[in-house]
């Protein structure tokens, strides 16, 4: 059953969605080669209790870490390890709080340094086709518009997006209904009305869609071993169109980025 929010229960995901945004933009100054995913977990952890929250993925579905890391060839859900990134690596940052009794959940994946031009444009593409999503994320439009936009989008690119995992609603649990595919038909499934929120993360593979999963139960990756890419953000539908409650704002001032692509999703009440 689909859970539609209050103003006042957006602004209070808003909280929570902002403490992973400006944890992911803590974390973006210390992406570079040499660093271990297990230092930037412990980063993480202490960044998201310091400011009155609880680590939305420790302990959740028995997950250990605060930080879902997944370097290169892994798609999401990678696990904190001791070994240090190395040039021309990228890894998704998966991040999760909990305050206020809602969840926020959004992804960012950083390069490593210098990467290889074409895992670059994989990423920019990637990128895009969230907001291409976002934009059809309104009241009247049905989920399948959504997946449909996403899968256009990167598969006109000749990029492969991954079937078995999806975005999802988010509110007093993690994952809410409704799944949130990154592909579909248009005109197809729930249609949307005001007040949902949900969280929407393409996952796009440089080669084929098709996934492996890894004996430790979490770690998915690529089928041939061409990287992934992997952003999410969390949108609300508030005046009949989509509101973004997370922000890169903070990776941006981080990384010396300039950029006014979130603008066409901030509204003024």
């Amino acid at each position: 059953m689909i859970k539609i929010k209050t103003r006042e229960e957006i602004e209070l995901m808003r909280e929570s969605a902002l403490i992973v945004s400006k944890t992911l933009g803590i974390l973006a100054k210390e992406v570079k080669p040499g660093v271990t995913t297990l230092y930037l977990d412990k980063l993480a952890e202490e960044f998201i209790r310091d400011h009155g929250a609880k680590p939305g993925f420790l302990g959740l579905y028995d997950f250990p870490n605060t930080l879902c890391m997944s370097p290169n060839a892994q798609v999401v859900h990678g696990i904190p390890n001791d070994k240090p990134l190395e040039e021309g690596d990228i890894i998704s940052i998966d991040c999760g709080a909990l305050k206020n009794g809602f969840y926020g959940d959004h992804a960012y994946t950083f390069q490593v340094g210098e990467v290889a031009e074409d895992v670059k444009q994989l990423l920019q593409v990637t990128k895009e086709s969230l907001y291409v999503g976002i934009r059809e994320f309104k009241v009247g439009n049905r989920i399948g518009d959504v997946g449909f936009a996403i899968q256009n989008y990167c598969e006109n690119h000749g990029y492969g997006v991954v079937r078995e995992l999806v975005g999802h609603g988010l509110g007093r649990d993690m994952h809410e209904d409704p799944e949130m595919p990154n592909y579909g038909r248009r005109g197809r499934g729930k249609k949307f009305v005001e007040g949902m929120v949900v969280a929407i993360e393409p996952m796009v593979n440089l080669g084929t869609q098709h996934i492996n999963q890894l004996n430790d139960g979490w770690t998915i990756l690529t089928k041939d071993g061409k990287p992934s890419a992997h952003f999410e953000h969390d949108v609300a539908i508030v005046n009949g169109k989509p509101e973004l409650l997370s922000t890169f704002k903070y990776i941006y001032e981080a990384l010396g980025i300039e950029s006014n692509e979130e603008d066409e999703f901030r509204q003024n009440f």
